[in-house]
């Protein structure tokens, strides 16, 4: 069926909410999202590091510059997601919704009343201007995220239509909802594609309040907020004042945060969780510890090797590699046995491949057995390493001759070419060198030669931009509901794109077609079937080394926050939290008397 031949508006229902696969848990007119304290006291703020990086933009759209952390806060979107659903949205900026049966188009009715913090209102021609900014001038994920949007158009000051190339994506009309919508009447008369640190309106539940280049930003919370009694919207949004502090070094900003300078860090060090909360105002009651259960699959944190590299284009080569990394003795050295290593790219989901390829996933997997290992069919997963060190290394050389190297005079080189194997680990956080190091030391037995480089933050985004670098760690994080966003990470049509997330430069027909299909899936079981296939290519073919994960955010506060419990199901929603004024003056009182 074509565009032509869908639905008229007038014959679809309109509804308030929509879920990928079934219908909304929440009904037309509930109140609020249930795990809130709708209740909740307003006031107060909260105080946070941004570390190992400054700002010179608050732009978060564009190529250029290095964006402010927290922008997000000021824009409002046609939809909202519930942290307590994996798969539902429910209307912010739009009040009503009309899906087409065959997905071919949606409509939004634009709320009357919402206004931008200036006080111009949001119309249907700012999301229309909003998005096609977005794909001309912003950032090539844009591009990526929304390519299966044909058009959008304003039928009138508050409805707009977005209409799709094809239905094939089940999640595109949930995801143009998750367009940021950017007044055009502020932005149409400036150059958007330019870093700037100008507070500009969004119309959002918080404003800029005071920016301090590379070093701070505050954003206030805005009393005249139009959507604040939105059934999204109540009982989230209390803090005042949330402030991001810069620090280029860790270590730095926990002391800031055992001082009382900081009143929140999320805790990504094992060693300072198991032994670092040895200080006063923890002895005294003052900051306490939180544990939040990932509701989200694990987020695959790596190595990842530069494929545009030659010296990475043997698949033997890069297992090798992964060989070197000894996990077993960073987690027991190190990281006090807190951590699990990560080897899915969907790690504890019912996404993540095991054992062999399903029926499902071989009738996916067969068109590209040329192109695949044959490995990849015949054994199964997880990929059976050994655990032991020197097994490991005895391991990785095998697979080094086999890739054409050999030891001369202590140093691995290519047999024919007399090159070394070589390359630089670059880094910006020097947090991480400890965990690199190790992994160099066992190259260096196999004759390998590297070294690390830890650049300021402004180069390191620069190299990473030009692909300039032989290994860098990324991450990859994955949601309950992987879709189009997948061609930004793994596609042919972002290994060269500037910015892409493809920071590997992979391109293979094979992950193209499976990420094609996974947007495309129709049903929670293809979803999983396609994932599986996807995760199982993307392990085999060793285009990373993969690092660890522990399942659960941990979190150090000073103790003045309140926050409803339990936690939602599929994310932590700091929205909802909320400062207890005697909490709060009492830790003032007790810091005053130190």
């Amino acid at each position: 069926m074509g565009a032509g031949q869908t639905a008229e508006s007038e014959e679809v229902p309109t509804v308030h909410g929509l879920s990928l696969y079934d219908e909304p848990a929440l009904p037309a007119d509930f109140p609020h999202f249930p795990y809130v304290n709708p209740d909740a006291p307003k006031g107060g703020s909260m105080t946070r590091a941004a570390v190992g990086s400054s700002f010179d933009s608050i732009n978060p759209f564009i190529i250029r510059g290095t964006p402010a952390i927290g922008i997000s806060h000021i824009y409002d979107t046609l939809l909202a997601d519930n942290p307590d659903e994996p798969f539902s949205v429910y209307g912010l900026l739009a009040s009503g919704i009309r899906l087409d049966p065959e997905r071919y188009w949606i409509e939004f009715d634009l709320r009357p009343e919402a206004r931008f913090h200036d006080g111009e209102p949001v119309t249907a021609r700012d999301v229309v201007f909003s998005f096609n900014l977005l794909i001309d001038e912003g950032n090539p994920f844009y591009s990526g995220y929304y390519a299966d949007v044909e058009g959008v158009e304003a039928l009138d000051e508050h409805t707009v239509r977005f209409t799709f190339s094809n239905a094939s994506s089940r999640e595109l009309p949930l995801i143009v909802g998750q367009l940021p919508v950017l007044p055009m009447h502020y932005w149409q008369e400036r150059d958007f594609s330019a870093p700037t640190l100008a507070r500009h309106p969004g119309s959002g539940p918080y404003r800029i309040a005071n920016v301090q280049p590379g070093r701070s930003i505050t954003y206030s919370r805005d009393e005249a907020y139009w959507g604040r009694d939105l059934p999204v919207n109540k009982g989230r949004y209390n803090i005042d004042r949330l402030v991001y502090d810069y620090y280029r070094d860790r270590d730095i900003a926990w002391e800031a945060f055992k001082a009382g300078v900081m009143d929140y860090r999320t805790d990504a060090r094992a060693a300072t969780w198991a032994i670092g909360y040895d200080f006063p105002a923890y002895r005294d009651g003052l900051v306490k510890r939180i544990t939040v259960p990932d509701g989200q699959p694990a987020t695959m944190q790596a190595f990842v090797l530069n494929l545009r590299r030659e010296k990475f284009s043997d698949p033997r080569v890069r297992e090798a590699l992964e060989l070197t990394f000894d996990f077993p003795w960073l987690n027991a050295n190190m990281f006090y046995g807190t951590y699990a290593r990560t080897e899915s790219f969907f790690q504890n989901s019912e996404m993540a491949a095991e054992g062999l390829p399903s029926e499902e996933e071989l009738a996916l997997l067969k068109p590209f057995r040329d192109i695949l290992p044959e490995r990849l069919f015949s054994q199964g997963l997880p990929i059976d390493h050994p655990q032991d060190l020197r097994e490991r290394l005895r391991l990785a050389l095998t697979l080094l001759r086999e890739a054409g190297y050999e030891v001369r005079d202590g140093m691995l080189v290519h047999g024919e070419t007399g090159r070394p194997l070589s390359f630089e680990v670059m880094l910006f956080d020097s947090g991480l060198e400890r965990v690199v190091q190790p992994m160099l030391r066992n190259m260096a037995r196999l004759g390998i030669q590297s070294s690390i480089r830890i650049v300021d933050i402004n180069q390191y985004l620069n190299r990473l931009r030009s692909f300039d670098f032989d290994i860098v760690t990324g991450q990859f994080p994955q949601s309950n509901n992987p879709g189009n966003e997948q061609r930004g990470f793994w596609t042919s049509e972002f290994a060269n794109t500037p910015q892409s997330r493809n920071l590997m430069g992979l391109s293979t027909p094979a992950v193209d077609a499976l990420v094609e299909r996974l947007i495309r899936a129709d049903s929670r079981d293809e979803l999983n079937s396609v994932a599986q296939a996807l995760d199982r290519v993307l392990r085999w073919g060793f285009y990373m080394i993969p690092h660890y994960h522990s399942g659960e955010t941990r979190i150090a506060v000073w103790d003045k926050f309140g926050y409803p419990e339990p936690f939602p199901a599929y994310g932590l929603d700091l929205d909802a939290w909320w400062v207890d004024a005697e909490h709060e003056a009492e830790i003032n009182r007790r810091l005053r008397r130190r």
